[in-house]
């Protein structure tokens, strides 16, 4: 069951109460950096790409579940080389504080998963959930409605809150959304750095692109991001070492310029300030573990 682009962007736009069900293909004009009022719980169906949430930019693939909370930016940009069309490239349930407001007003049970949402501020990945009972707990909602798409809803949550695994991927909180036309603006900035992050990327070149001044450029992007323009992009660099790390026997040096930095030096800085450990360690660790780097850039949380 599929819902035609113009009701996803409805639905997304305007929840105020009720459980929605929506799928996406790929490519399509609906994946773009965006943030909205609901809840987005995302699950990826198929192909590899990265994922941005918040402040966090790491990898994605198939199975990969996430609980985004309102307002938090995110994103999942698929890659080029994937083969395309893709029919169902993610399942994503998406519903507002309010609704749960109000089970939890006629429900004390439903304080339980207060903390789960609390947590979903940050982004809330749910590591190794097993895909095959994700894609059904995800199409008993989508194939149910009424009080049956509720209960749906309620045992999927429940699901969720007791897997024992769970890690929040962005730093900071965010939760000040901006007007459309600005987050529009702030998407294409987004997904060219994410395309172009082995060039030259100035404040000035990206503010002049989508026409602001760089102070404007600079104040909105902060406050969609999280981060500061030039630390954003060193975090899509560190990110995309990070992969060839884990994937390549390459020199360090050589990885340090084919991601875009320009010296050795400030390479090694960035990667310990957002890694806590030097590029060397990243890499041997990453290795011990078979390239699972998910359970060692941050730990899993135990929920209350």
């Amino acid at each position: 069951m599929k819902t035609d682009t113009f009701n996803q962007v409805e639905i997304i736009e305007n929840v105020d109460d009720g459980i929605y069900y929506l799928e996406h293909g790929w490519p399509s004009d609906l994946i773009r950096w965006h943030a909205h009022a609901p809840y987005e719980l995302h699950l990826m169906v198929s192909t590899h790409g990265k994922v941005f949430v918040g402040d966090h930019i790491g990898r994605y693939q198939p199975g990969q579940l996430i609980l985004v909370g309102p307002h938090v930016p995110h994103n999942w940009v698929t890659n080029k080389d994937e083969p395309s069309p893709v029919d169902v490239r993610d399942m994503v349930i998406v519903f507002s504080h309010k609704s749960m407001d109000h089970m939890l007003q006629g429900f004390s049970e439903i304080q339980e998963l207060m903390s789960m949402l609390e947590l979903s501020q940050s982004g809330l990945e749910f590591v190794d959930f097993d895909m095959s009972q994700a894609i059904d707990l995800f199409g008993k909602v989508r194939d149910a409605s009424g009080m049956d798409r509720l209960l749906a809803f309620m045992q999927l949550l429940s699901k969720l809150k007791a897997w024992p695994h769970k890690r929040t991927l962005s730093t900071a909180k965010l939760t000040s959304p901006l007007t459309s036309s600005a987050a529009n603006k702030i998407n294409d900035v987004v997904q060219y750095i994410a395309d172009h992050y082995q060039e030259n990327l100035s404040l000035g070149k990206m503010s002049t692109m989508i026409n602001m001044s760089e102070s404007a450029f600079s104040r909105h992007f902060a406050k969609s991001t999280g981060n500061k323009f030039v630390e954003f992009v060193n975090r899509v660099r560190i990110g995309r070492a990070c992969i060839q790390l884990a994937e390549t026997n390459d020199q360090i040096s050589a990885i340090c310029f084919d991601v875009g930095f320009n010296n050795i030096t400030n390479f090694n800085r960035h990667f310990v300030k957002l890694k806590g450990k030097t590029p060397g360690e990243y890499r041997r660790i990453i290795q011990t573990n078979l390239g699972k780097d998910k359970a060692i850039v941050k730990p899993t949380i135990a929920m209350p």
